[in-house]
């Protein structure tokens, strides 16, 4: 399957892959395009195959991917908003710890 959106989610604290971390990819509304979880090596492509122009939001489950690992966390969840303006693909990584998290424009 091919996808305009990638993530690839890691364990700043750990310095491995965060595997199991549910996603979810809304448009502006709110309205739900997809939904998936981290493979073992933290990676996820969602989506379809090309998103329209406009903004989006990516919610990671964070709560219970540290909750799963016995560690408590700061964040319940970590949402990422970004802007598609081409056709260009989109990775949209999160390098995560319990009381921190970042992200950045990937290719």
């Amino acid at each position: 399957m091919t996808t305009h959106l990638t993530t690839h989610v890691l364990n700043a604290s750990t310095g491995a892959p965060a595997a199991g971390v549910g996603v979810v990819l809304a448009d502006v509304t709110g309205a739900l395009v997809a939904q998936g979880n981290t493979d073992s090596d933290g990676r996820l492509a969602l989506g379809p195959e090309k998103l329209a122009s406009g903004d989006y939001a990516l919610t990671f489950a964070t709560r219970e991917y540290f909750s799963s690992h016995g560690v408590e966390t700061f964040y319940p969840s970590a949402t990422v908003t970004f802007t598609v303006t081409d056709e260009r693909h989109y990775h949209v990584p999160l390098l995560l710890s319990p009381f921190a998290y970042s992200t950045y424009r990937g290719s």
